[in-house]
């Protein structure tokens, strides 16, 4: 998991690997996280938030090779500069907002849909019965 602060607010990013398979999930901090809030939210929703998450990217596996203790070190300090999220990441939580966008815009033509409907039927039954009212009261004029 890493915390960062991106200029607005404090976010948690939580990246599992599955084989060649990344899913990545953001979780925002409003005010700065302290060590124990950040520790309930990695043994409390973390998870659930990872079982959530449908959308995953590929990222090749790479051979193994054993680097030098100092490089390491050098390339984590670059790495910890430069960017908090690998671009797998962004590209997870990127697939992982579109597909959340599809299945609002889903939902919301389904549900315009049925409340179309209903008025129509509302219309229909009103037209019925002015229609129903208008023969009763012609016949009731009439006698």
């Amino acid at each position: 998991m890493t915390v960062f602060y991106d200029g607005q607010f404090w976010i948690g990013v939580v990246e599992q690997k599955e084989g060649e398979a990344l899913k990545a999930v953001r979780y925002v901090f409003r005010p700065e996280p302290k060590d124990d809030e950040v520790f309930a939210f990695a043994n409390g929703p973390m998870l659930s938030l990872l079982h959530k998450c449908r959308t995953t990217t590929a990222v090749p596996l790479e051979m193994k090779k054993r680097k030098n203790p100092k490089r390491l070190q050098r390339e984590a300090a670059k790495e910890m500069k430069t960017r908090p999220l690998s671009t797998y990441a962004q590209t997870a939580l990127q697939l992982e907002l579109e597909h959340r966008k599809k299945e609002r815009k889903v939902l919301r033509k389904e549900l315009s849909r049925s409340s179309h409907q209903a008025k129509k039927r509302v219309w229909y039954v009103n037209t019925k019965l002015d229609n129903f009212f208008e023969v009763f009261l012609f016949v009731l004029h009439r006698a």
